[in-house]
């Protein structure tokens, strides 16, 4: 089974970002908006099972802490997504790193680890373009608190659901 671990903003960002998520991510009915973690994998159970008593360790030490989302970027020309970005990055990047090491530890990652919040993907060049021009303009200051990882997996359908939430406990 496909599992992934991501962090939900509250709810006046998710607000927010579904709103431009309605029309410009394919995803947007298969998973509510989210920050990835670590990317989605196949599992077995025991992999599964490994996962989970390493994130309940980890969890138990680390702290809730804030981010703060402050303008919209692009992966172009490498992807044609749109993303909120994160003024600071350090905070995640130190909870990726915890969580990604271990039984979690990618060998060899697809991309580096870039905290963002997708608001459209899958675009055309002049679609991205467009909405990138106009995104870019408006000020964005929206703050979330991060107090807790979900472990989710993909159901038959292609949508994710949460097999299980831990808190930040340190």
């Amino acid at each position: 089974m496909l599992y992934g671990i991501v962090v939900f903003p509250e709810k006046h960002v998710q607000d927010y970002a579904n709103s431009l998520r309605r029309r410009h991510d394919p995803h947007y009915s298969a998973i509510p908006a989210h920050l990835t973690v670590r990317e989605a994998e196949e599992w077995t159970n025991e992999q599964l099972q490994l996962a989970v008593a390493h994130l309940e360790q980890i969890t138990s030490m680390l702290p809730s802490f804030s981010i703060h989302l402050n303008r919209v970027s692009t992966f172009y020309p490498v992807n044609h997504v749109l993303y909120l970005a994160l003024q600071d990055t350090v905070s995640m990047q130190q909870l990726h790193e915890q969580l990604c090491s271990g039984p979690l530890a990618v060998e060899t990652p697809t991309y580096v680890f870039t905290p963002h919040l997708t608001i459209g993907q899958e675009l055309s060049a002049d679609e991205l373009h467009d909405l990138y021009g106009n995104l870019r303009m408006q000020e964005i200051d929206l703050s979330t608190t991060i107090d807790r990882i979900h472990l989710l997996y993909q159901t038959d359908n292609g949508s994710w659901t949460a097999y299980q939430s831990f808190l930040l406990r340190g």
